[in-house]
């Protein structure tokens, strides 16, 4: 079942940022885009490239208004440690949220139940708190971040824009599409 179109359900839990252990709901999705990314386990191979890339790029997500969510189903206390010997993770400056009751992942459907680690789950969630986009990769696979700036401009361009579509390789300042009968058949 779809996520796209849902609000994002309640949960609390606690994550290491900037050096301090903070608290997060759902509360922290509303009035601002937020992307949220899971990904299996602190400590591993792939995980770190695809943390430390989307800390490349979090410095364009939040010039477009996003703030930048990381969880897996590790603890808040684990990801200090990692943060604290990994020299591209010492680097990150977003939010890692420790979810080590599974609930997050859950509610997010990205636990594979089997492993008890989330699968490599990327979400955008409007202002509303409300999921935009999402994109889950196998476990091997690892994601590039840099597709996140066009899919915000375009979310972002959608909802400022109610009537037109951004169509296939949109970026900003490109044509858009006006849905309408003239154009069934013709594109």
């Amino acid at each position: 079942m779809s996520l796209i179109g849902k609000k994002v359900e309640a949960f609390n839990a606690k994550a290491f940022h900037n050096g301090e252990f903070i608290d997060v709901s759902e509360q922290n999705f509303q009035g601002k885009w937020s992307v949220v990314c899971f990904y299996p386990a602190d400590f591993t191979f792939v995980c770190p490239t695809e943390l430390g890339d989307l800390q490349d790029q979090y410095a364009t997500l939040k010039s477009l208004g996003a703030e930048v969510y990381s969880v897996s189903t590790d603890t808040h206390f684990t990801h200090k440690a990692w943060h604290d010997h990994s020299d591209v993770i010492g680097k990150i400056e977003y939010t890692m949220i420790g979810d080590p009751s599974q609930r997050i992942s859950r509610l997010f459907e990205v636990l594979d139940e089997e492993e008890g680690l989330a699968q490599r789950g990327t979400f955008i969630i409007d202002p509303d708190g409300v999921v935009q986009t999402v994109e889950i990769n196998a476990d091997g696979i690892g994601r590039d971040a840099s597709t996140l700036v066009d899919k915000i401009k375009a979310a972002q361009y959608v909802r400022n824009n109610p009537g037109e579509v951004c169509p296939a390789k949109w970026k900003e300042g490109a044509e858009t599409l006006k849905p309408s009968l003239d154009l069934v058949g013709k594109i």
